[in-house]
């Protein structure tokens, strides 16, 4: 018998990145003083608000969802943790992007996933989703 917390390692993982999405400022960003990371003058940077994830399956499968966007229809790969509970994810599928400073844009499609069928995710660059 295979014990609960064994089974849903993936889900403490998601659990931290919705925690940090949710935490997500939506102000623009601006680091001042002695402990900004970088030297010289910078205008503002956008804060990240998404930390884009892909998943596969137990046979090694990358696990693909539908979703519409402009009254079109696509299949991605790309998701967006919504809300985790136990070892379900609600997770929104996200759309290719139309330029590089934006790879992917919200849908309004979501997914709730079986972690217990997941083996593996990957976590992609952090991006800023507009209207999250």
């Amino acid at each position: 018998m295979s014990n609960e917390k064994d089974t849903c390692c993936l889900a403490k993982i998601l659990k931290v990145i919705d925690i940090l999405q949710k935490n997500a400022s939506d102000d623009i960003c601006v680091e001042e003083g002695c402990s900004k990371s970088y030297l010289g003058e910078r205008t503002n940077t956008l804060c990240y608000n998404t930390r884009p994830i892909t998943l596969y399956t137990k046979n090694n499968s990358l696990f693909t969802s539908t979703y519409e966007l402009n009254n079109t229809m696509g299949t991605s790969s790309v998701f967006r943790v919504e809300n985790v509970d136990g070892c379900c994810a609600t997770l929104r599928v996200l759309a290719p992007g139309t330029t590089e400073e934006n790879p992917y844009q919200k849908t309004s499609s979501f997914v709730t996933v079986n972690l217990k069928c997941i083996c593996a995710l990957q976590c992609l660059d952090d991006i800023r989703l507009e209207g999250i």
